[in-house]
């Protein structure tokens, strides 16, 4: 727990200071645009569930009017959630590129100012290849604290928007087990929330070690950009 709290902190403590900048506004705008998206996105998802019921209904009914009705209805939320992901995607790039391009220049500054890069070279800093940890760290943090922010958005909104429908489901459809009814309230959403929590725990076991992979992998590739440079010069 100490250790989710540390990178929480860690990552306010990189990402807001954008916000608080003289580019604060756009990005501002730009955030609350892509998050007014993602929240209707999950809203579209809860009318598509509707429609899928009430589509599947008209066809056990053979009622041909609610039938047409349902198919115009979906082209409807097709039309809606293809425009509002596209939508989504520009406008999410352009907040990427507004909030890299202001890191990258406070970065830049900071290694830069004092001859910063020099001492550490002459005092052999820990920090390996800065310039690449500028260029392709930033990136990385950047996009991916956009993309699991909304994710992590996305999930806790569609899990409250659909806890109402499964509680009422599991009403409608009581569990029965070898011919007994188990009696368990809302058995449809105890059931989702823990092959969530199951599946969860497995991805964070099995991906955990693929941080450090991944960091070994950046470091290895830029100090070996960086030999080839230095093993070009010596030969010239």
């Amino acid at each position: 727990m100490r250790g989710i709290i540390a990178t929480l902190v860690t990552v306010w403590r990189i990402a807001s200071p954008y916000f608080r900048s003289e580019d604060r506004w756009p990005g501002r705008l730009l955030l609350a645009a892509v998050i007014a998206i993602e929240l209707s996105i999950v809203a579209i998802t809860v009318l598509l569930n509707t429609w899928n019921n009430n589509f599947y209904n008209a066809l056990q009914d053979k009622n041909w009017d609610a039938f047409v009705y349902q198919l115009g209805y979906f082209c409807v939320l097709a039309a809606a959630f293809v425009m509002v992901n596209v939508y989504q995607l520009y406008l999410n790039q352009w907040l990427q590129i507004r909030w890299r391009r202001w890191l990258t220049n406070v970065y830049l500054d900071h290694w830069l100012a004092g001859a910063n890069h020099y001492r550490m070279q002459l005092l052999g800093d820990a920090a390996d290849n800065p310039d690449q940890r500028i260029a392709e760290d930033i990136r990385q943090f950047i996009d991916l604290t956009l993309t699991i922010g909304l994710q992590l958005l996305n999930a806790t909104v569609t899990l409250f928007s659909f806890m109402i429908i499964l509680w009422s489901l599991s009403a409608a459809a009581p569990l029965h087990l070898f011919g007994i009814d188990v009696g368990v309230p809302g058995y449809l959403l105890w059931a989702a929330l823990i092959y969530a929590i199951v599946g969860t725990a497995f991805t964070h076991l099995i991906g955990r070690p693929l941080i450090v992979l991944a960091f070994q992998q950046q470091r290895y590739e830029a100090d070996f950009r960086f030999n080839l440079v230095r093993v070009r010069e010596n030969s010239e």
